[in-house]
């Protein structure tokens, strides 16, 4: 979860943007922390965060930029993986009047269940806050050295899709999944992560997660050849071995009658199980290659083979 805080603090410090911006990234993180509740019989505006950072951004932009008040509660949830720290941000007056500024509901007091659509059709600096936003509430990104994917939980399908397609504003294709009844957009792509990041505003933190990755994948590889190599010598020294036993059988079946190059090469197999048909090579008096001893004991195993026939044939 490092990293991911990372991420939320930086874009949370993320300085520079329009009034407009700002108020798509406010109305985002409201969307999709929580949004308009019920309660009793009036409303209040929550937004949940796992991020203080993100959560104390919203309390002063709804200050500051919509001129309303909103509190900060600290919570502590028990999980099966130990505690999980939640900060929510309440408001509790004026809510239609946020409402209504933030486009959670539209002119005619009705819900949006999506974006606002002045972000969705608004410039590529409200789009790029509505991502940042959205990640700040419910995004996830996944650990170095792990499969590749960013992801966002939506409060709605059509929260989802809206998502989708302001992404393809910037050039990026985000996937919409169900997942258990959640509403999820997903990026896999290494490089489309490395983007959306630098493009939410986690420019520094784009380069640590990409490094990592790197090292992770080096790291994989390095593994994958070293058990690859591992491998290979378990299968080299059975083989040897099984061609040491093949050669001692030869010697009993052949006694003295064994060309003395064959003899040779079968007693460095027998003298030396360790070592592969090169190694044996490179010790013979005079070198040879290793395709030269390799046929040697090929030839020396078929005549044993051939000898032992023969004696069968002639036990009849």
């Amino acid at each position: 979860m490092a990293l991911l805080d990372d991420v939320k603090s930086e874009l949370a410090a993320f300085e520079g943007d329009s009034p407009a911006a700002i108020k798509a990234q406010a109305a985002a993180m409201i969307r999709f922390g929580g949004g308009l509740r019920p309660v009793q019989n009036a409303y209040v505006i929550q937004a949940v965060f796992t991020s203080l950072d993100a959560a104390e951004w919203l309390q002063n932009t709804l200050k500051n930029v919509f001129g309303h008040e909103a509190e900060v509660n600290h919570l502590t949830r028990q999980t099966p993986n130990g505690p999980v720290e939640t900060y929510v941000v309440l408001v509790t007056r004026n809510v239609v009047a946020l409402a209504l500024q933030t486009g959670l509901v539209d002119r005619r007091k009705q819900q949006v269940r999506g974006l606002p659509a002045e972000v969705v059709n608004g410039s590529i600096a409200q789009i790029k806050a509505a991502w940042r936003g959205a990640f700040m509430a419910r995004g996830f990104l996944s650990d170095p050295g792990k499969a590749s994917f960013l992801e966002i939980a939506c409060p709605t399908e059509e929260a989802a899709m809206a998502l989708c397609g302001v992404a393809r504003r910037l050039g990026i294709q985000a996937k919409h999944r169900t997942l258990r009844s959640s509403e999820r957009v997903t990026l896999k792509d290494p490089d489309a992560i490395e983007r959306m990041l630098k493009l939410m505003g986690a420019t520094r933190s784009a380069r640590e997660w990409t490094g990592k990755r790197s090292d992770g994948e080096a790291r994989g590889k390095a593994n994958r050849l070293a058990n690859f190599d591992d491998a290979n010598m378990r299968r080299s020294a059975k083989a040897a071995a099984e061609a040491s036993e093949k050669v001692q059988h030869a010697f009993e079946v052949l006694g003295d009658n064994i060309p003395d190059n064959l003899r040779q090469a079968g007693q460095l197999r027998i003298d030396h199980v360790d070592k592969s048909l090169e190694e044996l090579g490179k010790i013979a008096e005079p070198q040879i290659t290793k395709d030269a001893i390799a046929g040697r004991i090929r030839r020396l195993l078929q005549l044993a083979e051939k000898t032992e026939k023969a004696r069968a044939s002639e036990g009849r």
